[in-house]
């Protein structure tokens, strides 16, 4: 038999309140492609503090769409249908835009696959609703007892990519960057170009990137994931090399927006000048050193030096760079500025 999502429902209102103590309207975005076997508990498993509950069908194979209208009597759902496959992110965006068009104030995205455990949604969204985050999401590594249920390929993979993001992002305190769920204020999600942000496996990701770029304040909240049986449609093999291009270009342009289109100041110049001075001594002593290998004769210690020292100096202007860069991080949610 099949289970019948919250008959009962009550809506409770004042579950969620604001820094200012007004009720605050909580909608949760679920993207659903190929999650029919866990979607209807996990709709169960959804407390009656959430206001709405958006279940974007992405074109899926399994009609998990039609399945929710079929077998859920809980108000509160409401599926929007895509006609060709947009990805996560895609399905997201959606959920977003249409969340934000009906006026809630918080918007929360849970993934259908029965890994995200909807009893800990008051604690991803209470950071946004105390006034210290715009955006929040799950971090499955704060607690190291948790890893033992994270299979291996999984934790070796997600502290690669977190490591990665760190300079893509410039949120240096995020961890596991794939961790899909989050939760984002309505104006937050206003002033991003959701248009611009990646569709599919890297939206996350470039999520962090795009929330950097309008400086808002982003936290992460200790959680657990189940992991069952499900199958997940993410092929670490594919996407490796694209993630890496990805992080690259966004490391690219958050560098370019944040420290020579928006501001220039003396950190600009410890990575214009770490970067010419690193460069230099390479070339430089990359010829010497070929010019010895060919001739036969060894370089005087003077030329050496005349390598080694821009490098080793090169080094530290950057080292200079990167510390202001992780030490830069903006405080006040932009949320609350009127």
């Amino acid at each position: 038999m099949l289970p019948q999502v919250n008959p009962n429902f009550k809506q409770s209102p004042d579950s969620f309140a604001n820094v200012n103590g007004e009720v605050a309207r909580v909608a949760v975005v679920i993207p659903c492609y190929k999650v029919r076997k866990h979607i209807l508990e996990l709709l169960i498993a959804i407390g009656d503090e959430v206001d709405q509950i958006y279940c974007i069908d992405d074109c899926c194979p399994e009609d998990s769409g039609k399945y929710i209208q079929q077998n859920s009597v809980d108000s509160r759902v409401r599926v929007i249908f895509h006609d060709t496959n947009q990805g996560v992110g895609g399905a997201a965006i959606t959920g977003f835009k249409q969340a934000v068009k009906d006026n809630h104030d918080v918007v929360v995205k849970l993934d259908g696959d029965g890994q995200m455990d909807p009893a800990i949604l008051k604690k991803i969204v209470k950071p946004i609703l105390t006034g210290r985050a715009d955006y929040t999401k799950g971090n499955r590594f704060y607690n190291l007892d948790n890893l033992l249920n994270m299979p291996k390929t999984r934790i070796v993979g997600n502290a690669v990519l977190s490591f990665i993001n760190k300079f893509s992002s410039g949120y240096w305190h995020i961890f596991d960057p794939s961790n899909g769920y989050v939760a984002i204020h309505a104006k937050v999600i206003d002033q991003l170009s959701l248009d611009k942000i990646e569709k599919r496996y890297f939206f996350e990701s470039d999520m962090l990137f795009h929330l950097n770029i309008i400086n808002a304040v982003v936290v992460d909240v200790p959680m657990t994931a189940k992991y069952s049986d499900e199958v997940s449609n993410l092929k670490i093999s594919h996407i490796i090399f694209p993630f890496l291009f990805k992080h690259m270009k966004n490391f690219t342009r958050r560098i370019f927006y944040n420290y020579f289109l928006r501001d220039f100041s003396i950190v600009s110049m410890e990575l214009i000048v770490g970067l010419f001075m690193l460069i230099g001594g390479v070339v430089w002593g990359g010829i010497k050193w070929y010019e010895s290998i060919v001739t036969g004769v060894v370089n005087s210690v003077g030329t050496v030096l005349l390598s080694a020292l821009p490098i080793i100096l090169g080094i530290q202007f950057l080292l200079a760079f990167l510390n202001h860069d992780m030490a830069e991080k903006n405080r006040t949610p932009i949320h609350l500025i009127d």
